[in-house]
């Protein structure tokens, strides 16, 4: 018998539209942790160097922060 609301209900009751929203949450907290940890790592590095030069594993962080946060606006959109 399907469900009177038109949803997929899992066999704990709750809609996968549900389940998916939690899931996606807990990917945004992890992923804005990993962000905070590289902004904190960048910012560390910068502040050791006071030469105008950025080195490659700065710029590897600024990649990953940049795809980080792309990916967590990309589930909020949703």
């Amino acid at each position: 018998m399907p469900p009177e609301d038109g949803e997929t209900r899992l066999p704990n009751g709750k809609t996968q539209q549900e389940e998916i929203l939690k899931a996606d949450h807990e990917r945004d907290l992890k992923d804005a942790a990993q962000l905070i940890d590289l902004a904190e790592g960048l910012k560390e590095e910068l502040e050791k160097n006071d030469q105008h030069v950025l080195s490659l594993s700065s710029l590897k962080k600024t990649e990953e922060i940049e795809k980080l946060a792309k990916r967590i606006r990309s589930r909020l959109r949703r």
